[in-house]
């Protein structure tokens, strides 16, 4: 937040690489002062861009059913588990599955994590975060038409272009509301782990964050 500031006062457009924010409170305040400023923000993973997802997105497997996403999910203290390396794996979640998880729950151990979140529609994504073993990044996606592996993570190169063009235009390619989802997904993760694996609801999350913010 303090980084992003002088920014936004400057009038200038911003991207943020992940983790957007610390906390999901941060998150919001980010959000809120963007508008305040009236200054284009966005915030993405380069594994938003993983191969595949852009024809996923285009209908191939027609209407998603739901999507296993993983991803390596190294912890450090200074962030919510999944805020410093689950996210990248969480952003692929969102990019198959889209905005309207409404409760999550979690399963933690010292060497996986599942997540698992219900979307307002009745479907189920999850993400498996990976801390022993084989890393790598991708998603099984479950559509109407069919089932489709996403596993070539082709680097930055996608994003960069993503940005390029958002520096040119103004154009935001991730919106708010989404990128805001993902961190109240991870958050709720977050507090179903420390309540011992409950499903938590994630408007109850995202009006705890708020609440601190005024």
């Amino acid at each position: 937040m303090e980084q992003v500031l002088p920014v936004f006062k400057a009038g200038k457009p911003v991207f943020i690489d992940k983790p957007f924010a610390g906390s999901l409170s941060d998150a919001y305040a980010i959000a809120e002062a963007a508008k305040q400023y009236n200054v284009p923000v966005f915030s993405s993973s380069s594994l938003r861009y993983i191969e595949g997802a852009d024809e996923i997105a285009d209908g191939k497997l027609g209407k998603i059913i739901g999507a296993d996403a993983y991803s390596p999910a190294h912890i450090e203290e200074h962030h919510p588990d999944l805020f410093w390396y689950g996210v990248h794996g969480v952003e692929i979640l969102f990019t198959i599955m889209g905005i309207g998880c409404k409760s999550v729950k979690r399963t933690f151990t010292e060497d996986t994590d599942v997540v698992v979140g219900v979307w307002d529609d009745n479907r189920i994504g999850t993400y498996r975060g990976i801390r022993k073993g084989q890393g790598g990044y991708g998603a099984t996606v479950f559509g109407e038409k069919g089932i489709s592996v996403l596993d070539k993570y082709n680097g930055y190169n996608p994003l960069l272009v993503k940005i390029a063009e958002f520096f040119d235009t103004g154009i935001v390619p991730v919106s708010s509301e989404e990128t805001l989802e993902i961190f109240a997904f991870m958050q709720a993760a977050e507090e179903s782990k420390l309540k011992g694996g409950i499903s938590v609801d994630i408007d109850l999350v995202v009006q705890k964050a708020k609440t601190r913010n005024n």
